[in-house]
């Protein structure tokens, strides 16, 4: 092999590509390959924040059902104690109507009972009267009798 000027030029030609490469087109190159290698890193972060987060809010969604939940089984019961109270005040004014209804009656029933008693004493002071004014008839003081017939009547 010759050392000549070729080979100097060449090498010359090849240092200066090499120059122009390294000062112009390598540095744009690695700028898109480390902006590129960003994105996908950045990329890869958020795709693993998004799992987190998934992960954080399948938790947080199953906890907030749960209470809920919770919350509604607190409803019902709370229902179903307001039912039971409903149904036990409504027994007790049922039972409190009754006896205001029997009492009632029953101090009709005695009402009628007495009238009944005041006007069987009547009749029974009547026909006693009628019956003393036979058997009496012929008496001069008939009103001493009826005074005793009413004394009579009054303790019947």
């Amino acid at each position: 092999m010759d050392f000549n000027l070729t080979l100097i030029g060449q090498t010359i030609a090849m240092i200066v590509f090499v120059w122009f490469c390294m000062k112009y087109i390598w540095p744009p190159i690695t700028g898109a390959i480390e902006a590129r290698q960003r994105e996908i890193a950045d990329g890869l972060a958020a795709a693993e924040r998004g799992q987190s987060d998934l992960t954080a809010a399948k938790s947080e969604a199953q906890q907030i059902i749960a209470a809920a939940r919770e919350q509604a089984r607190g409803i019902v019961d709370q229902a179903n104690t307001r039912a039971s109270g409903i149904v036990d005040a409504a027994k007790s004014a049922g039972e409190a109507e009754k006896q205001r209804q029997l009492e009632g009656a029953k101090a009709e029933i005695g009402v009628e009972m007495n009238r009944a008693k005041d006007e069987l004493r009547g009749q029974v002071a009547a026909v006693a009267m009628a019956g003393a004014e036979r058997i009496l008839a012929r008496e001069i003081n008939a009103d001493t009798h009826r005074e005793l017939l009413n004394q009579l009547a009054a303790e019947l």
